[in-house]
């Protein structure tokens, strides 16, 4: 059976993809979290990972690093995780690819935590600016894809996984977005996979101390 190590449910991001992928179209696997932010961190992630990071995926004797590769390893076992389409397919690996690389100023200012609000407050112009790309993206893909389902490319996809943590994001700096973002945040939200890892991140209490020391 496959093994997905990954950090605390509350806070990574990176973890909560290949995870999501892993429940919503349940393939069978075993998980271990490693609390992150902790003097053994390190120590403990490479007993599985190369990297030292997580998420890893362990199939036997192999081990896939990084949320994207654990994604098209998984792809390639199964149908259905890709859009079928080769345009919207493409289209599905850009903005996944947008999201492994890009909104550094988002990723900085609203890191993530899954299991607390926060009021709205004033955004930088560069997070404002991820904000509104990121809207962009959900709004064309919905455009273009949405055809049989309410996801970006139709069907759930490795796509909405990705963009998952945004949505942890939008809830809990309660940040504005149109009511086409928000009808999008809730359907996410919603999923019985996404409920399922956000009831185990308000189990954890393993704190992370650089992200609890930032102002709100």
């Amino acid at each position: 059976m496959l093994k997905i190590v990954l950090g605390n449910k509350n806070y990574s991001s990176w973890s909560m993809r290949p995870w999501l992928v892993l429940e919503h179209f349940g393939i069978p696997f075993e998980e271990t979290v490693v609390p992150l932010d902790q003097p053994d961190t390190e120590a403990n992630i490479r007993r599985f990972s190369p990297s030292g990071r997580v998420p890893c995926l362990i199939d036997g004797t192999l081990a896939i690093w990084d949320t994207l590769a654990i994604c098209e390893y998984l792809a390639e076992r199964q149908a259905g995780l890709w859009p079928a389409d080769p345009a919207a397919r493409a289209v599905a690996r850009s903005v996944c690819a947008e999201m492994h690389s890009g909104f550094a100023a988002l990723r900085n200012d609203c890191p993530v935590k899954v299991k607390e609000t926060f009021p709205p407050a004033p955004l930088r112009p560069e997070v404002q600016a991820d904000v509104a790309r990121i809207e962009a993206i959900w709004a064309d893909c919905r455009a273009r894809f949405r055809k049989g389902g309410p996801f970006l490319f139709g069907a759930f996809t490795i796509a909405d996984a990705f963009y998952a943590p945004v949505v942890t994001r939008f809830r809990t700096y309660s940040i504005p977005i149109s009511a086409a973002s928000r009808e999008y945040v809730e359907l996410i939200w919603a999923l019985p996979a996404m409920q399922k890892w956000a009831e185990a991140a308000r189990r954890e209490n393993f704190i992370m101390a650089r992200y609890e020391k930032r102002q709100q």
